[in-house]
């Protein structure tokens, strides 16, 4: 009997690695790019790339000051000194931003502490253990099933003993997986329904359907949608941070051209993106936590519940990514406001 590649990977997954598939990954990639952003960020070797760009803001902030010394001294002529005392804050702010110290500059230990502090708020959504075990198990349901039918396909193209030799083994490999699930997450209803469906499948009990016992076998084509739109979730999740990770280096020169006697200054334009990101980032893992809620306490709890979860799959590939872009966007322009209104406020009372 052949197996195509799928059914053998499928079928030589370990249990613990199975269970680990289904773990948020939020955590994990936020530590792994954590060594990135300190050498970058704090590297203060010569060849280093943010202290390479730190000078480079700095030649801008110099080549700019002269446009601004132009417009400070137009503002004293015409606006006595109200004004002109007022922008009197974008050098010095340059100045402290992008001075050079052992410990890296003042811009780049303030980018690193947003971050972190981006990333506490996001680890206190999803490390608690509740919306951990949430996500794990929504995934879980989905994973488990393609794992089952991994086993099963093979045997549904064989024909009487051999067929039914075929099922008992690929039932009994699974019993190691039924038990880790029940360590895990409890005597859950998911658990024993899939379960009973195998059992039922593997001793030939009639009360199986063709419809069930072909939905749980699925297909090789379905398999490998799951599989890639969960890639896709890993991906933006990476993508996330590659993208923080850009707009921090990027913050020396949005310093350097904020002299530029201009009303929409580039360090707006670095802040907002920045939080943009992280806004994108918390509500990503807020969007992935609630829809998985719906799932483990609606179908999850229903022992006679078959619900086909391959649009939560897709949801969290494609969908939830999209939602989370429009609730950074919107985020965006809302931190776009209040900056304006503080600049306002500012200026109004010095």
């Amino acid at each position: 009997m052949q197996l195509d590649i799928i059914h053998i990977f499928l079928a030589q997954i370990d249990v613990n690695e199975l269970l680990g598939n289904g773990a948020t990954t939020a955590k994990t990639i936020a530590e792994g790019w954590d060594k990135q952003w300190l050498d970058i960020l704090q590297n203060n070797s010569s060849n280093n790339l943010y202290r390479s760009l730190t000078n480079l803001g700095i030649f801008f902030a110099v080549g700019t000051l002269m446009f601004f010394m132009v417009q400070w001294l137009k503002d004293v002529i015409y606006y006595e000194y109200s004004r002109p005392i007022s922008a009197l804050i974008w050098p010095f702010l340059v100045v402290i931003l992008l001075n050079i110290s052992e410990n890296g500059s003042a811009l780049s230990n303030l980018t690193l502490a947003v971050r972190n502090l981006i990333n506490s708020v996001n680890q206190q959504i999803v490390a608690t253990t509740d919306a951990n075990q949430v996500y794990q198990q929504a995934v879980n349901m989905s994973v488990a099933e393609e794992f089952a039918g991994s086993l099963l396909r093979p045997c549904q193209s064989l024909t009487g003993e051999q067929q039914t030799q075929c099922l008992i083994k690929a039932a009994d490999k699974m019993e190691p997986l039924w038990q880790e699930y029940k360590n895990v997450y409890g005597n859950r209803p998911w658990i024993e329904r899939l379960k009973t469906k195998v059992d039922d499948i593997k001793y030939g009990t009639p009360t199986v359907s063709e419809t069930a016992f072909n939905a749980l076998l699925g297909s090789n084509l379905q398999t490998s949608i799951k599989y890639f739109f969960l890639s896709l979730q890993y991906g933006f999740q990476n993508l996330i941070e590659a993208t923080m990770l850009l707009i921090a280096t990027l913050g020396p020169i949005a310093v350097g051209a904020s002299l530029l006697p201009v009303a929409a200054k580039p360090i707006f334009a670095w802040t907002i993106g920045f939080l943009s990101v992280g806004i994108a980032k918390i509500s990503f893992n807020i969007i992935a936590i609630l829809t998985a809620s719906v799932i483990v306490n609606g179908p999850g709890e229903n022992l006679n519940a078959d619900p086909d979860l391959m649009w939560f799959i897709i949801f969290l590939g494609i969908l939830a990514p999209i939602l989370s872009l429009l609730v950074a966007t919107a985020g965006g322009f809302a931190v776009f406001n209040a900056i304006n209104s503080t600049t306002d406020w500012v200026k109004e009372r010095i």
